[in-house]
């Protein structure tokens, strides 16, 4: 389950364990009028995907677009049991899920730079991309509780089974990370493969990972693996 103690970012150890190939089960999009995916959710029932301008929710078993809101969405997108919350540019707003009415607006902790997003115990955990670094924050002030740091660019970030997982792109380059969320120590890592990069992250609450695939407009569906430590 998410810790909620606080405690200073520490360095990660010089080695990290081997990659494990990623198994994509399947691929949503690219959607008309959607030109990239950056953040992505899970409501239960549907992925949502944050395409710039609008926010999507897809029928994960058909692939269609069953709904779609005229809200702005550039980064990471969260679900939390009621309200969905959605970073645009240097904030993250609250939203009626049904209307995609603004209910509230805190500011975003990198103040531009964020990028993943998801909702864990009363917290909004946010991904803060070329800041290399994840902040577990006050949804009612946008205070940062806690920070945990990575070595490589963070983007979608999400938690499932007591699990904290992290997606990277960097140089071309993907992984989903699985890490401590005391102390950031990388734990298990799937590889994308080559060309394959996640722009977003969140668990199904199961054993399927959703991936919105940057700038190929794209959401795909990853299997999370057993953990390995």
């Amino acid at each position: 389950m998410p810790a909620t103690s606080t405690s200073a970012p520490t360095a990660h150890p010089a080695s990290y364990p081997a990659p494990q190939p990623a198994e994509i089960v399947r691929e949503f999009g690219p959607f008309p009028g959607a030109a990239s995916v950056g953040g992505v959710s899970y409501d239960g029932s549907h992925v949502w995907a944050a395409t710039g301008g609008l926010l999507l929710a897809i029928d994960p078993r058909s692939g269609e677009v069953t709904r779609t809101l005229h809200n702005a969405g550039h980064a990471g997108t969260a679900f939390d049991g009621k309200h969905l919350w959605q970073i645009v540019e240097t904030r993250i707003e609250k939203l009626d899920a049904a209307t995609g009415a603004v209910l509230a607006s805190i500011p975003a902790p990198a103040k531009g730079g964020d990028s993943g997003l998801t909702w864990a115990e009363g917290s909004l955990w946010v991904g803060d991309h070329r800041g290399r670094k994840i902040h577990q924050i006050d949804p009612a002030t946008g205070a940062i509780r806690r920070t945990i740091e990575s070595n490589r660019f963070v983007t979608g970030v999400t938690w499932v089974d007591g699990e904290f997982w992290h997606g990277t792109w960097e140089a071309e380059e993907s992984e989903l990370r699985r890490i401590d969320p005391q102390n950031g120590d990388v734990l298990q890592r799937v590889q994308m493969p080559a060309g394959t990069n996640v722009s977003g992250l969140e668990s199904d609450g199961g054993n399927l990972f959703y991936c919105g695939g940057g700038g190929t407009g794209k959401v795909r569906a990853v299997r999370r693996p057993k953990a390995t430590a």
